[in-house]
């Protein structure tokens, strides 16, 4: 089951509301002694329901852990939609500047801060969670595949594991690297990360990006499984062709 309710992030849009969804397995109606691992995903608008997704199809993520059997609970947030690159800036860890877009402020950590110290806190206290970092994770595609890499490196207290699909790593590659490189990380952490085919193609310098990252996450002892996805696009139907691969990742040790 889906729940969905209303929430605020005063830090970054103030008294605005948006939706949060939360999605129990069918067990936690009648185990009731039961603590569940946590999974939490940006652009929740797009994670349960074609009706509330952006461009009308959704993960699908209910069905696949309906159909699977899949014993966690998943919390997302919907994003900030203000046409003034609001998403863009919630899910960006740092400034950057784009032809397309312009100059970006990035509001990745205030986003970070307010779902590591607030947010979660409330998950677990309302819910019957299992709260440490051995049973958190996270994920999301595109800028929120950005954000799921930045949560693991900077957040690794809070997150045993994430999952990054078709991550913006294009934004700040440089100020990326560093983070890497520089990042505390506990020797269990595991990322799964993707990009499709048909997203790299004719983009070279995005390859080398992605293959660059994926070379110094290694070295980092990171338990990464990296894939370019054949047929791969960077939409939310080829998103959820690959939930059987990064929840397997996730869950390997389970």
């Amino acid at each position: 089951m889906v729940h969905k309710w209303k929430v605020t992030l005063p830090e970054l849009t103030g008294s605005e509301e948006r939706n949060a969804y939360i999605y129990l397995p069918e067990s936690y109606e009648y185990d009731q002694g039961r603590r569940y691992p946590v999974l939490y995903m940006f652009d929740g608008h797009n994670v349960f329901f074609d009706s509330d997704a952006t461009y009308g199809k959704c993960w699908g993520m209910k069905e696949y852990m309906d159909y699977t059997n899949t014993q966690m609970i998943i919390a997302a947030v919907e994003c900030n939609h203000s046409p003034d690159n609001g998403r863009l800036k919630e899910y960006s860890p740092y400034s950057f500047s784009d032809p397309k877009f312009g100059k970006v402020e990035g509001w990745g950590k205030k986003t970070m801060d307010w779902l590591v110290y607030t947010f979660k806190p409330c998950i677990d206290r309302d819910f019957r969670t299992l709260p440490d970092r051995e049973n958190t994770y996270i994920a999301g595609s595109s800028m929120g595949g950005l954000m799921s890499l930045y949560a693991l490196m900077e957040y690794n207290p809070f997150f045993r594991g994430a999952a990054a699909l078709s991550p913006s790593v294009w934004t700040n590659p440089d100020r990326l690297e560093r983070l890497i490189r520089r990042a505390s990380l506990r020797p269990d952490t595991v990322l799964y990360m993707d990009y499709g085919s048909e997203e790299m193609r004719g983009r070279g310098q995005m390859e080398r990006y992605f293959g660059k990252l994926a070379a110094l996450l290694i070295e980092k002892k990171v338990r990464l499984e990296c894939r370019i996805v054949p047929g791969g696009r960077h939409c939310e139907a080829s998103w959820e062709r690959q939930i059987p691969f990064f929840m397997n990742t996730l869950l390997y040790h389970a």
